[in-house]
């Protein structure tokens, strides 16, 4: 039997030890300046403002130098890593696992010399406008718990392309995470079908579309101006004039109630802070797709991708604003009042992946440091997940070390942030696979006096056109003057 050390089993410390273990193993060079990073990382007091200052902290027992060439020219085994964070225990549903896809941009205005930068959407602070910042787009996968939390299981990353088709990488990214889990045997046969849950900006039907293969099931948000087609009605009755049978019936605009027609299942559900939750669903929708844009090169007629739309409606927001509808698709058929439920319900819990976001950037500091390359940004954000599966997998063994003015909490909910307060209590105990550094002289450096006369190339922001190539601003073209149109 496991010995039992403060009301916690001895199986969790060896978790954590273990997966450790295996993360300084996916270090392949410059291993032991990464895993000291990463330990500073968790165990400095406060929030990281530079990445300079966790050098100053006891975990990293390196100068700054290793700090910084770890970094630029360190390597990290990134398949074997992610199939690392798809074995550790992962949260499931009560209802079957799910995972939710988000984009979140490492902003980077200001950098010229940072190659691999494009416009992000993201809005200006403050204001609340839409604005296209230059910078370095992560598109992250999680998956996630049941109730509200901010706690999430970081499972992929990566890092989106100028010019890069959003579905198209998203629809792989699932599918690498989705055939990971089933490896890792995180899904067996029999159990429900996986549920990613997409914001507003993927075209969830053609997501759905490219994993129709899978066990998946895509469920994502609308706008509230789109339109959507009926299906054929059945029987169709030809015209007298003859003609080949239509492929879509009558349309279904958003903002006019006249075309909706019957409701296929109602539901109405009391929620303690959003009132009675009114859903109602319209079986069999789907998008009339035209010969443009992401369906320019298809080959053959294009599909109809049929799935039921989910019209939510809440009494009253804890804001106080005003309780717009919210529109979502999901990709099944068929949907009963319980698959209605499940379905709002489950996108509710996708702004848990906000909460991960702001501990990343604003507490672990992933976008502080100031790099050029854009693969030192990838490593040092691997190191940022590791960090954060740590925390995750730490979660049973932290004490409350909350401050005078910070309400107790109980031991199965603290958050992430109160869990990183004592990892250097429990790094003490488990201790680290590192080596110890070496004595060493620091160089000569830069000659007192002397200009760094190697200047740096500059680097213009990447352009998404809408067939999803690139733009590159011609040969010709001045700086600060708009193009000339020619047609």
């Amino acid at each position: 039997m496991e010995r039992v050390e403060h009301g916690v089993q001895r199986g969790a410390f060896a978790t954590v030890s273990e997966f450790r273990s295996e993360l300084y193993a996916c270090l392949t060079s410059r291993a032991d300046a990464l895993f000291d990073l990463c330990d500073a990382l968790l165990c400095t007091d406060g929030p990281v403002r530079t990445l300079v200052d966790l050098s100053l902290a006891p975990e990293h027992r390196r100068g700054h130098g290793a700090l910084y060439s770890g970094i630029n020219r360190g390597r990290i085994d990134v398949a074997r890593l992610r199939r690392m964070l798809a074995g550790v225990p992962l949260p499931r549903a009560s209802d079957g696992r799910l995972l939710a896809v988000d984009v979140s941009p490492w902003l980077r205005p200001d950098a010229d010399t940072c190659s691999d930068r494009s416009f992000c959407h993201t809005f200006g602070r403050g204001l609340g406008k839409h604005q296209m910042v230059p910078g370095w787009p992560y598109s992250i996968v999680a998956a996630l718990e049941t109730g509200r939390t901010s706690w999430t299981a970081l499972l992929d990353a990566i890092r989106l392309e100028p010019g890069a088709d959003l579905a198209a990488v998203t629809a792989d990214q699932v599918r690498d995470v989705v055939e990971r889990l089933v490896e890792a045997g995180q899904r067996q046969l029999g159990t429900p079908s996986i549920l990613v849950v997409l914001d507003a900006g993927y075209d969830a039907p053609r997501i759905a579309h490219l994993l129709d293969d899978l066990p998946v099931e895509a469920l994502g948000r609308l706008r509230s101006d789109r339109v959507m087609r009926k299906p054929v009605p059945v029987p169709w009755i030809c015209p007298p004039q003859g003609g080949r049978p239509p492929k879509h019936g009558g349309e279904f605009v958003f903002g006019d109630p006249a075309t909706w027609g019957e409701v296929t299942a109602v539901t109405v559900t009391n929620t303690d802070r959003y009132g009675a939750a009114t859903a109602q669903a319209w079986d069999r929708l789907h998008p009339r797709l035209t010969r443009r844009a992401a369906w320019l090169e298809h080959e053959g007629p294009l599909p109809i991708i049929e799935g039921t739309v989910i019209r939510l409606v809440v009494e009253k927001l804890p804001s106080g604003g005003v309780n717009k509808p919210v529109w979502l698709w999901w990709s099944g058929t068929g949907a009963g009042p319980p698959d209605v439920d499940r379905c709002w319900q489950a996108f509710l819990r996708r702004f848990d992946v906000e909460h991960t976001f702001r501990l990343l950037k604003q507490t672990l500091g992933w976008t502080r440091p100031k790099l050029r390359d854009s693969q030192a940004a990838d490593r040092w954000t691997w190191l940022v997940l590791a960090a954060h599966a740590q925390l995750r997998l730490a979660r049973p063994l932290a004490r409350d070390l909350r401050r005078l003015w910070e309400r107790p909490a109980e031991p199965n909910r603290l958050t992430p942030a109160r869990v990183r307060r004592g990892f250097r209590n429990l790094r003490a105990k488990i201790g680290t696979p590192a080596h110890a550094p070496k004595p060493t002289r620091p160089g000569p450096g830069r000659p007192p006096g002397s200009k760094n006369r190697q200047l740096a190339a500059r680097y213009d922001v990447g352009r998404v056109l809408a067939t999803g190539e690139s733009y590159t601003r011609p040969a010709h073209h001045k700086v600060g003057t708009k193009p000339r149109r020619t047609g």
